[in-house]
């Protein structure tokens, strides 16, 4: 087998043969020169074989995925044609976009490292420079988003994030059918929210939106409802069950503020054990507990309302889980905390 061909076969380079190759020591850069393989002189717009009219005299350079600490350049000589739909245009490269100066798999690579570590740890992995690599992180994702269409939406999940030190904030918006992101906001509150609304979806869109999933916030439900005549409104459980454990511990902190040293040294390690969920309990947490009945009871019976909204969960029935809610807001109402 030729060095060339073998070359080829070991990096798996597809659509493409080696030319020729030469190391780089000092970079630890290995150089191919390569080509199309039986695909030159297409359109990249159109697929069709054009007439070529010059060829680019210095050379591009592609990088692509890193091997054994060596990084790998692809150089080519890409030849301008005549289509004869879109005139005259540079031939498809198959190995990497128009104006890339990375191959795809590179790009693929890189933004899956970037969903599950930092980019700076991703970047010594790939041995480019971290400055490098968000540039080439943002491109990618402006192209690949550029043309995106929502369609078919129906069920969508609204929420924010933060970023900076929680500095800056994000709106989401995804699609809870295909469990993939739809669109993201730069801020967040209604003035963002309306944003989506308003520009990304028509009047036909939003009147097929049939459930929509989000927090307690008043801005995204008033959004919600305003825009989506035949929306069923869903409180996701985790902003449920945030709330529950923030009104426990608020219970907890007016306690705190008014007990005693000694009774503050019985209260003291309790919050998290407060927050725990049943099946993560074990014996003598839930005997601990039970001794606050006797030691602080308003701190007692708000663990025990919170414990008892847990069966809210497994209802099958409407009718039987709209009974349940009916008679624990009666009893924390009547709880006078």
């Amino acid at each position: 087998m030729a060095k060339n061909k073998f070359i080829r076969k070991l990096l798996k380079l597809q659509d493409l043969s080696v030319v020729n190759f030469w190391f780089n020591s000092r970079d630890k850069t290995l150089n191919l020169l390569v080509k199309p393989y039986k695909n030159g002189a297409r359109c990249p717009k159109c697929n069709r074989r054009g007439r070529i009219l010059r060829t680019v005299d210095a050379p591009r350079c592609w990088s692509d995925l890193p091997v054994c600490g060596w990084t790998i350049c692809l150089l080519y000589c890409p030849r301008e044609i005549q289509c004869p739909t879109h005139g005259r245009i540079q031939e498809n490269i198959p190995w990497a976009d128009g104006h890339a100066r990375i191959t795809y798999r590179l790009e693929y690579v890189l933004l899956v490292y970037s969903q599950q570590m930092t980019q700076k740890t991703a970047a010594a992995i790939l041995r480019i420079p971290k400055s490098t690599l968000s540039e080439l992180l943002h491109r990618s994702i402006t192209r690949i988003r550029d043309g995106h269409r929502i369609r078919g939406l129906k069920s969508i999940g609204i929420d924010e994030i933060s970023y900076a030190k929680r500095k800056k904030y994000a709106t989401i918006v995804y699609d809870l059918d295909r469990s993939c992101v739809v669109w993201v906001g730069r801020g967040k509150g209604r003035d963002t929210i309306d944003t989506f609304f308003k520009t990304k979806l028509s009047a036909y869109q939003k009147q097929q939106i049939k459930w929509a999933s989000c927090d307690m916030s008043r801005a995204y439900m008033g959004a919600i409802n305003d825009h989506c005549p035949n929306v069923t409104l869903v409180l996701d459980r985790f902003h449920i069950v945030k709330a529950l454990n923030a009104a426990v511990d608020e219970v907890r902190k007016e306690q705190w503020r008014l007990a005693s040293p000694d009774q503050k040294k019985a209260l003291k390690g309790l919050r998290w054990l407060l927050f725990r969920h049943s099946s993560n309990r074990t014996k003598r947490d839930t005997r601990l507990l039970n001794l606050l009945r006797k030691g602080n009871r308003r701190i007692h019976r708000a663990w025990v309302l919170k414990d008892e909204f847990e069966k809210f969960w497994d209802y099958k029935a409407p009718w039987a889980a709209e009974r349940f809610l009916k008679g624990w807001m009666t009893t924390a109402l009547k709880s006078r905390l």
